[in-house]
């Protein structure tokens, strides 16, 4: 039991456990996205789900539309139709990205068993072996700080309402439909049990999702990274493999560092760099055929993501940080890793295009110079990921969709005074 606990640590870093580990976490939600995994999902856990959805529906779907579109209207409390709203908004987030990867689960089934093959051909103690876990180590510590964030930000959201004196609920005027008066007994019981389910629901979806496509962008980061090394190392390798596969002790004196040796010498070594070449522009081409995948089937789901954040956000700065206060890093961190994510895929591939220039090419021959410049020619195109294919997740983004949440809500806030 310990040692199937460590493997979630960081002393467990190579792709297939990281792989298990969010694979583990996702069958909670009944999604298995782990070919490997051939045991069927627990009938206990689709139980969860179902309460879990239904739970969440109920309090944040039906009673906050109820809430804020009737009992609000009536009552004229805008404060506290902007807070429920806002709660109902950017809870939406975790749901939104699971019926993405749910719809699109065959793809993402083929994503990560196309990432598991990379791992096959990496060779165990070699630098390439060892840079990949290198970086892998810092996306599993990437996805357990997010992961860890997220839930202790659920936790002390419920745990709030537990350790204040007297009765209290998450969000303490948020009437669940048809269990008024909402602080009487069993009202009171009922409405904590269902809105502890629904928030810790809505906690454990993105948590987990999004740790899961940090460890997929991550791996592609790792690769990218990792086959930069071998580029910048490709000159000094096949000196090194010269050195190795020649007999300087039956050499002929007379011969040596003659014309002879010195064009033989230049064979063997182009013959290695050309065969390394092949390898890496192989592995590369993969690489940037796997990422346009996951672009592709993440882009819609990042959208609408981001717009909700934008929604949620600008409710929660009108309705006052000081009863937001929670809401606001829940979904901040959220978009904020998907931009860190795209930051760090557009840095590894703006690296490798520079790892490409730096190979010492200009020593090559003329047919691997060719190589060269077409490895550089599909390098040069950076690598991205984009919301909804129309904008580059990066931290500029980032910013900016900051900049124009503060910018509407001072906007509406002087309107609304």
């Amino acid at each position: 039991m310990w040692e199937t606990l460590r493997k979630f640590g960081l002393e467990y870093c190579d792709l297939p456990t990281m792989i298990w580990n969010v694979s583990v976490m996702l069958r909670v939600v009944t999604l298995n996205i782990d070919q490997r995994n051939k045991k069927p999902i627990p009938v206990i856990f689709y139980i969860i789900m179902v309460v879990g959805s239904c739970c969440y529906i109920y309090v944040y779907q039906f009673s906050m539309c109820w809430l804020v579109f009737i009992r609000c209207k009536e009552t004229g409390d805008l404060l506290l139709a902007l807070i429920v709203f806002s709660l109902g908004v950017s809870s939406e987030m975790g749901p939104v990205k699971l019926l993405y990867i749910f719809i699109n689960r065959k793809e993402f089934i083929q994503i990560v068993t196309t990432l598991l093959s990379f791992d096959t051909l990496v060779t165990e103690g070699s630098r390439y072996s060892r840079n990949l876990l290198k970086t892998l180590r810092y996306v599993k510590k990437r996805a357990i700080i997010f992961w860890l964030v997220l839930i202790i930000n659920g936790l002390v959201y419920i745990l709030k309402a537990i350790l204040l004196p007297g009765r209290h609920l998450m969000e303490d005027n948020f009437i669940l439909y048809g269990l008024e008066p909402i602080y009487e007994t069993p009202n009171y019981q009922i409405a904590f049990i269902i809105m502890g389910i629904a928030a810790s629901y809505a906690v454990y979806l993105p948590a987990n999702i999004t740790a899961f496509l940090i460890v997929i962008m991550g791996c592609i980061e790792a690769q990218l990274l990792a086959l930069s090394e071998e580029l910048i190392n490709l000159w000094s390798d096949a000196q090194h493999h010269y050195i190795l596969n020649t007999d300087f002790d039956n050499e002929e004196p007379g011969i040596a560092g003659n014309d002879a040796v010195d064009k033989q010498k230049e064979e063997i070594i182009n013959d290695y760099i050309n065969k390394r070449l092949k390898e890496m522009i192989k592995k590369h081409s993969k690489l940037i055929t796997l990422l346009k995948e996951v672009e592709l089937v993440l882009r819609g789901a990042i959208a609408v993501e981001f717009g909700l954040l934008i929604v949620a956000l600008i409710a929660e700065l009108l309705g006052g940080l000081e009863n937001t206060y929670l809401e606001v890093p829940f979904a901040l961190m959220q978009v904020g890793m998907d931009c860190f994510i795209g930051q760090r895929i557009i840095d590894a591939s703006e690296f490798l295009c520079n790892a490409i220039y730096d190979c010492k090419w200009e020593n090559f021959d003329k047919y691997n110079m060719k190589t060269v410049l077409l490895m550089l020619q599909n390098a040069q195109k950076t690598l991205t990921l984009s919301a909804g294919g129309i904008t580059v997740l990066s931290f500029g983004y980032f910013m900016t969709v900051i900049k124009s949440i503060y910018s509407t809500y001072t906007t509406l806030r002087t309107t609304m005074k």
